[in-house]
Formats: structure tokens, sequence, C-alpha cells
């Protein structure tokens, strides 16, 4: 039992040290305000199935850009405000985490009624990836969505902000022209510019909904000379990257009670591509030795 309680203890202040003072963990909440007293329809009622598609997103730097409104939306974006599919999103998310752009990929809940609330807990933020990115479809709808995009939650002090409140409007992702909930597909070409649709027509001036976005937790104080390993995606269902400025040696995996699930030695290169497709879903330390014998600790959330 002892044993087991020093590796528990180990377990939380390796995830607070290899985080550092340079992350975060946030926790957003969407609250609905898309009634028929907000934004009246001139049948009296919103669509019997009105609802909210999965609030997805993701944190990432400024190199890369995941919708922007007086731009065209990506395939990811136009599927999502079509549909409320998040598959095409998910791959571009994924591409800027291995490009390096992005860091946390968002996958929220949805909402099954128009009113309510979606709250998504532990968003990871680092001091190199500190915007916020979120989306979710109005449904049904043409092409109608809710969106921010890269909120910066560092202030001009490089400290993380307890908390950013954002009032939300709708917006056309520019790929449909259907004019009403319900208007039969009518895809707009060529494709126009993401817009606001506040008092647009069914829309009025009224928000449709708030986000609250508040900070969590700091995940612990970096010590800048520590050896750092890069782990991508992360985080991961299948295979995981591995890599470091130096030849790895070993690659140890440790579950949530400090047991070895998962060892890979005598690597002997700066990249390492690892199959965790087996290991159970849940929060993992990766523990990496290069030649040199320095060691680096990160976490890795496994889906």
């Amino acid at each position: 039992m002892r044993k087991i309680t020093l590796l528990i203890l180990l377990f939380i202040f390796v995830v607070s040290y290899s985080y550092g003072q340079s992350q975060a963990s946030y926790t957003v909440t969407f609250t609905s305000n898309w009634t028929q007293t907000a934004h009246p329809h001139s049948s009296g009622n919103l669509p019997s199935n009105a609802h909210w598609s999965k609030l997805v997103g993701a944190t990432h730097n400024s190199d890369v850009v995941f919708l922007e409104m007086g731009e065209v939306a990506s395939q990811g974006v136009e599927n999502i405000a079509e549909q409320g599919s998040n598959g095409v999103f998910f791959s571009e998310v994924d591409a800027a985490i291995t490009a390096g752009d992005a860091y946390y990929l968002v996958d929220g809940s949805g909402l099954a009624t128009a009113e309510g609330q979606i709250i998504i807990s532990d968003i990871e933020v680092n001091e190199d990836f500190p915007l916020l990115t979120l989306l979710s479809m109005i449904a049904p709808s043409p092409d109608w969505m809710i969106a921010v995009n890269s909120v910066n939650l560092l202030d001009g002090n490089s400290d993380w902000i307890d908390q950013i409140d954002i009032d939300l409007y709708p917006y056309d992702a520019g790929t449909d022209s259907g004019v009403d909930y319900t208007s039969p597909n009518n895809d707009t070409d060529p494709q126009e510019p993401i817009s606001s649709l506040q008092g647009v027509t069914p829309f009025s001036n009224e928000t449709i909904g708030s986000f609250s976005i508040v900070l969590q937790s700091v995940l612990g104080v970096e010590d800048a000379g520590q050896n750092e390993i890069v782990i991508y995606p992360n985080p991961a269902s299948k295979i995981v990257t591995i890599s470091d400025d130096s030849p790895l040696q070993t690659v140890t995996f440790y579950n949530v009670l400090g047991a070895e699930v998962l060892k890979i030695s005598n690597i002997n290169a700066t990249s390492k591509q690892i199959d965790i497709s087996e290991l159970s879903s849940g929060i993992y330390l990766v523990k990496a030795q290069n030649e040199l014998n320095n060691e680096s600790v990160k976490r890795l959330v496994k889906l």
C-alpha cells in the first residue's frame, strides 16, 4: 500500500512539474440564449428539433487559423456549420498539432435542446499555444454557427487570464444560401466569406449565447534547463510520436497508479512512433531517457 501511495504522489508531482508555469487548464461554459423570445420566428416557434452540435475547437499558436470572420470557411468548418460533422475539422486540427502549430483538440459535448449549457473542463493551453478557437452548429440550419477565433488566454504580462466572458452572435459560414432553419440545400457558388447574422432574419440583435472561459489551474513551475521531449498528437488514440533533440534510448508509459504499462527500449533515434491503441483511455505519464541520460516526463491523454 505504501509503495502504491508513493507512486501516486510521484505521478501527481511529476505531472505538475513537467507542465510548468507556462501551462494552464481552463473550463469553458457555453450558455445558450436561442429562444423564441430572444430570436422570434415568424412561425411562432423555433424548429421542433432545435439543438446544438458538439462544441469543438483547439488551442493553438498564431501560425494557424482554423476560422476567421470575413474569410472563406475551410472544409472542416463548412461540415460543422452545415451538418454538425466534426471529422474533417478534427483532421485539420490533428494536422496542425503534427506541424507544431496546435496543442490540444477540444472535443466537447453537444446540446440536445435549444436552451441549456455545454461545459468543457480541462482545456489545456501552453505558453507557446495560448489561443483558443471554438465553434458549434446552430441546428437545424443551412450553414449557421457560433464561433470564436484565436482568443488569447495570456494577458500583456504573459499571465494567464482568470476569466473571459464573450457574448455570442450567429454566423453564416458562407457555404449555403438557405434563408431559414429548414431551407433545402442550396450551395453558395462561389463560396462567400464567413459573416455575421446579427439582426438578420431569423435572428434578432440579441445574443444567441455566451462563453465563460475560466482559469481552472496553473500546473507547476517549469525548470528552463529541463530536458524537454515533444509528444504529438496529444490527446491521441492510436499512434504518438515522441521526439527529442538527442537520440532517445528508452520511453516508458505509466498509468495513474504509477504502474509501468508500456516500455520501448534501444530506440537510438531522435524520433519514435509508438502504437498506444491497446492502452485504455485515460491519463498517462511518458518518461523518456536520451543517450545523454537526460530524462523528461510529459503527460499524455489517451482517447
